[in-house]
């Protein structure tokens, strides 16, 4: 059953309490005051630390997948154990749903909810998901599957699909993460991924193997990690962190299997996190730059980020303007 977001956490209520004592210095009464929803604008969650967001708009509806920052202040590392689901049909207000995936679906991974992405083909949802295997050294790729994008979901292979080991050229444990996955017009369905080297590779139709050789893009300068695919017009454009910290970058190509044109910075440093990671829609005419950064008082930063929202808009010669971040966040959209 859904739930709607309950404020809770350290940070949180130290934003409530800010907020309540307005209301009532305003003349709100305290039971006004506490039933008043959470504020507007960014971050678009209070209640949690989100991050590496990723987002699916399945009939007339936006879903919010993000990791979950769990690290108690004032530890200074990753503490990520599950995803979780957001949906909202006027990207303002935010609906939250059970954790629909937890790394304990996956019995032959160890840890480390890192980023993911949900995409949708024939009706079922698939969650592509970075986490450390519990046999491989380093990260690996998993799969799982539901018929809702709210899961529950569960282990679509029963092993990974991508392994440290088959990539060997980066001489990290760290480069198989990130995945992002993008359906073309014509069926095809591509996987992209990585840390200091961004893979490609084809997907069968069944959406859980690999469907040709993984291949590299070595068009991208910077490149970090965190690329995402997304189509506008006639154009594909993949965006990914730049540098450390992070900015967001993009490359612009009339096939999802490149070349790759580099176009330059999307956004810059967000906030007082190092680490940027995007998510890039259209809903309802408008484009939206979903990102993290790390500006809930007064526990956030690297280790406890936080979901925003901000506009993103394209120019005259498709290209996409540098995106503004903001307090403020977008309006509701009819």
């Amino acid at each position: 059953m859904n739930k709607q977001i309950s404020l809770r956490g350290r940070a949180a209520r130290g934003l409530r309490t800010g907020l309540l004592t307005g209301l009532l210095a305003a003349g709100f009464s305290a039971a006004q005051a506490q039933q008043l929803p959470p504020a507007p604008g960014n971050p678009v969650i209070k209640h949690k630390y989100t991050a590496d967001p990723a987002a699916l708009v399945h009939k007339g509806t936006v879903y919010l997948y993000a990791g979950h920052d769990e690290a108690p202040a004032p530890e200074q590392r990753y503490v990520m154990h599950e995803w979780l689901c957001f949906s909202s049909t006027d990207m303002v207000n935010w609906k939250e749903h059970p954790s629909p995936l937890n790394v304990k679906a996956f019995s032959w991974a160890k840890d480390d909810a890192w980023a993911s992405q949900v995409v949708e083909r024939g009706g079922k949802f698939y969650w592509y998901a970075a986490v450390e295997h519990g046999s491989v050294p380093g990260k690996a790729i998993g799969v799982a599957v539901s018929d809702s994008p709210t899961g529950p979901f569960k282990d679509a292979r029963g092993s990974a699909l991508i392994t440290n080991n088959m990539t060997t050229d980066a001489k990290i444990s760290w480069d198989d993460i990130d995945p992002t996955v993008f359906v073309d017009d014509k069926g095809q369905a591509y996987l992209y991924w990585g840390n200091t080297i961004c893979y490609w590779a084809k997907l069968k139709p069944n959406m859980t193997e690999l469907d040709g050789p993984i291949n590299q893009i070595k068009t991208l300068p910077n490149f970090t990690e965190a690329p995402w695919l997304h189509k506008h017009g006639g154009w594909y454009y993949l965006s990914y962190a730049y540098q450390f910290p992070e900015k967001i970058a993009y490359a612009m190509s009339r096939s999802p299997e490149g070349p790759w044109e580099f176009k330059g910075l999307l956004n810059e440093v967000a906030g007082n996190s190092n680490t940027n990671h995007q998510a890039i829609i259209d809903f309802k005419g408008q484009g939206y730059f979903i990102y993290h950064n790390g500006s809930i008082p007064t526990d956030g930063g690297s280790f406890r980020r936080s979901v925003c929202i901000d506009y993103l808009y394209y120019n005259k010669d498709d290209t996409m303007k540098r995106v503004q971040m903001t307090s403020e966040g977008v309006k509701p959209v009819q």
